[in-house]
């Protein structure tokens, strides 16, 4: 299994705080954006969002990153301030 973790405005935005996925369901990150856009509408207007930040295991990472069994892959929104 996969861990999804989701923070900040976004956990508010899906009324979601974390899931999980089959790792067999998803190579990548971009593959897991695509399972969790298949959900509803809300769902894909939030993950075709390109600002969306992703993380896997606490490493920053891109959307071609591979995923695994066991791995925890967090998104959250863009940071601002200064």
């Amino acid at each position: 299994m996969i861990k999804i973790v989701f923070f900040a405005a976004l956990r508010e935005q899906l009324d979601c705080a974390e899931l999980s996925l089959a790792a067999d369901d998803a190579k990548t990150v971009d593959d897991i954006k695509q399972l969790l856009s298949d959900k509803n509408e809300q769902w894909q207007q939030t993950f075709s969002n390109a600002s969306l930040l992703s993380a896997v295991n606490h490493d920053m990472v891109d959307g071609s990153h591979l995923v695994k069994s066991g791995d925890e892959v967090a998104f959250f929104p863009p940071v601002t301030g200064g």
